[in-house]
């Protein structure tokens, strides 16, 4: 029968060796580059990125609102005879 004191050790061995092998390094420096590149690229979430979608349209309507006003109050002043100043 074999002694569960040498497989534990074994074991922890193991998990020792694979948490300190260069494959690891390689996923930690690669995580590290992936996510310092990312950050300079000023990314928003998805969640953002819609709120600041309804903003504008919201924005643009509005936009329109305001230009039908000034075309009927350019019309309405375009209308109105000139005011003597005299």
């Amino acid at each position: 029968m074999t002694n569960p004191k040498i497989l534990d050790e074994i074991g922890a061995k193991v998990s020792e060796l694979l948490a300190n092998s260069p494959a690891r390094d390689l996923e930690k420096n690669a995580r590290a580059l992936l996510t310092s590149g990312l950050s300079r690229l000023d990314l928003v979430t998805r969640d953002e990125f819609e709120i600041q979608g309804e903003v504008l349209a919201r924005a643009q309507a509005r936009l329109a609102e305001l230009e039908q006003r000034v075309i009927q109050l350019e019309a309405e002043m375009a209308r109105r005879p000139p005011i003597s100043g005299g």
